[in-house]
């Protein structure tokens, strides 16, 4: 896939309800090393990824949290990223894999800081669930918000 590249995908989940299968839909971004421009074009892409989603006050909080990670690995790493953000009957999970096997840390903001060090406490703070799962290169920052939640 080339750096920057996006593919939405619509697949059907063996979740359904009622006999109808349910739809998933699925947006997949690389991200290039230390490529900023990619934060704004991934909350575009995950904002029309959610367009029908119906959650108009949760997919503000998606594009913020999604904002955050991206940022993170594109900043906290020198190498690229992948973004997969999936939409399903049960919510949205999206994940930001790095090639870098450094776990990231939730710190306490410090106010002298300016903006920098609240990524992972909005994350903890607005999130459904959220971890770090860690792979045989690197690891992967995901949250989830539920479809149900208000």
């Amino acid at each position: 896939m080339v750096v920057g590249a996006s593919s939405v995908e619509m697949a059907e989940d063996g979740a359904a309800s009622a006999g109808e299968p349910a739809r998933t839909s699925q947006l997949r971004r690389r991200l290039g090393r230390a490529d900023l421009r990619a934060v704004p074009e991934s909350r575009r892409e995950l904002r029309e990824l959610l367009r029908h989603w119906g959650r108009p006050g949760r997919s503000d909080v998606a594009e913020l949290l999604t904002s955050e990670l991206v940022t993170n690995a594109l900043v906290h790493t020198d190498d690229d990223a992948v973004l997969t953000a999936t939409v399903g009957p049960r919510g949205l999970r999206v994940e930001v894999r790095d090639f870098v096997a450094r776990r990231p840390r939730l710190r306490v903001p410090d106010a002298d800081d300016g903006t920098n060090g609240r990524g992972l406490v909005l994350v903890q703070s607005l999130a459904d669930a959220w971890g770090v799962r860690v792979h045989g290169v690197g690891k992967a920052v995901w949250f989830e918000l539920d479809a149900g939640a208000a």
